[in-house]
């Protein structure tokens, strides 16, 4: 059983401070920038902050299922210039991290919005047809010497999902995120500055018509997937690691690319586990895990091997997801997974609608400081153990006295939220097709 004396208790998201790139001495070693959390400085209450994340991953989790499943949620949308119309493929998109990149020569500074769910890499250009509002000057192509844009007949633009030609022969683009947010341009290439880096030739989604209000704070996004135009792909990277810190912790996250980011032992309070890395055919840009079971407590949770494996069609299968801030199950292992807590816990259950979540308990008034909560620990191939303490699985709202579990229930597809991914260095080596993980103080790294 788990001690909640040190429960999150959601004040401190906003305190997250604001990500700045942190310059590495020795580029050739990787580089290292520094991850902002969406809500650092909306200065929300203890319950918004939770709201907001729920209704966050709520949002992402539909479009990253109806992605998986195949759900028609196609959309006509004309690529600047194209004269044609797109059916647009669902994508991620939004997340819950953000990182300040700069664009051109001269170098533009903006905040993108880290995805490790998509691939593309854009952000929105002048002249806007329509724009949303962004805190940092929209990026202008024809004030930048080494903007090129790519041409129809481009392998880049054949690694598109969908594509049009404009009546320019430049590659033409859409993107739409199932919830009204989208983004339609050109792709070309520029030359990106990551930690005082500069990193020529990556191509991008230059984006002239952008609606929607899901992009959090950022002016655009960094997809780090497993498909061809991902910054990770791009830069040809072995692997890349983040640490993402309590959402009670003032300090960034810091996220590591390249030969910086193997797990750091001088930093860790245990050994490294690792489990394959698997590929779904269907879904190239996610990064699939295998899980073999669930642990609650003193109860080891049986569930046939297709509880959440990868089905015959690409549905099923379980991601682990930088934007996704909740875990979602699929719901024969989250009724499992949920009559444990319920059988386990010493508390009346409460009504969680008002938080956003499926299963909360009522604390007592005295406080939680004596309350236990069984352990959760999560299974994997390969004998890797995610043994996660309270604070990753359990929120307390001070406001209601609601102590809620940040694991929901899903169809079609499982996801590994950030919030069980806190405090843990999280190795995603791309090269061996392997996932490992430490807890690792971040603030060290």
């Amino acid at each position: 059983m788990e001690s909640l004396a040190r429960l999150l208790l959601l004040v401190a998201a906003a305190g997250c401070a604001a990500g700045a790139l942190a310059a590495t001495p020795h580029p050739a070693k990787g580089l290292r920038v520094r991850l902002t959390h969406v809500d650092a400085h909306g200065n929300y209450s203890r319950l918004q902050l939770l709201q907001r994340a729920a209704r966050r991953s709520h949002h992402r989790m539909s479009r990253l299922v109806a992605r998986a499943t195949g759900v028609p949620m196609s959309s006509k949308a004309v690529a600047s210039g194209s004269g044609g119309d797109l059916q647009v493929p669902v994508h991620a998109g939004n997340g819950e991290f953000l990182m300040d990149v700069a664009i051109g020569t001269p170098a533009l500074p903006y905040a993108a919005i880290v995805d490790t769910g998509s691939d593309l890499v854009w952000t929105q250009c002048k002249p806007c047809v329509e724009c949303f509002n962004q805190s940092t000057p929209v990026f202008d192509p024809s004030s930048s010497s080494t903007y090129a844009p790519v041409p129809c007949a481009s392998d880049l633009c054949g690694d598109l999902p969908t594509s049009s030609c404009t009546s320019a022969s430049r590659c033409g683009y859409a993107y739409t995120y199932g919830d009204a947010s989208s983004t339609r341009g050109v792709l070309a290439t520029e030359t990106f500055t990551l930690a005082k880096s500069e990193l020529p030739g990556v191509a991008f989604g230059c984006g002239d018509t952008n609606e929607g209000d899901g992009f959090s704070q950022g002016a655009g996004l960094v997809g780090l997937g497993r498909g061809p135009l991902s910054l990770v792909s791009q830069l040809g990277l072995d692997k890349f690691s983040y640490c993402l810190t309590s959402l009670d912790d003032t300090g960034k996250s810091p996220l590591l690319l390249g030969s910086a980011a193997g797990i750091a032992e001088s930093a860790a309070t245990a050994p490294a586990q690792s489990t394959p890395l698997v590929k779904n055919p269907s879904q190239p840009s996610f990064y699939y895990v295998t899980l073999t079971g669930l642990t609650v407590g003193s109860a080891r949770i049986t569930l046939p091997s297709s509880a959440f494996a990868i089905q015959d069609d690409g549905t099923g299968g379980v991601i682990v997801d930088s934007g996704t801030s909740i875990t979602y199950l699929e719901a024969p292992g989250y009724r499992a997974l949920r009559k444990a807590f319920v059988a386990q816990m010493s508390l009346p259950v409460a009504d969680g609608s008002e938080v956003g979540l499926d299963l909360c308990f009522q604390a007592p008034a005295g406080g939680v400081d004596q309350v236990r909560v069984p352990k959760l620990v999560l299974h994997f191939d390969g004998g890797a153990d995610l043994d996660l303490p309270a604070e990753n699985y359990m929120v307390l709202d001070s406001a209601s006295g609601a102590l809620c579990l940040t694991v929901m229930p899903s169809r079609g597809l499982s996801i590994i939220g950030n919030f069980q991914q806190q405090n843990f260095q999280f190795v995603y080596d791309v090269a061996k097709d392997t996932l490992s993980f430490a807890p690792v103080q971040c603030g060290k790294l």
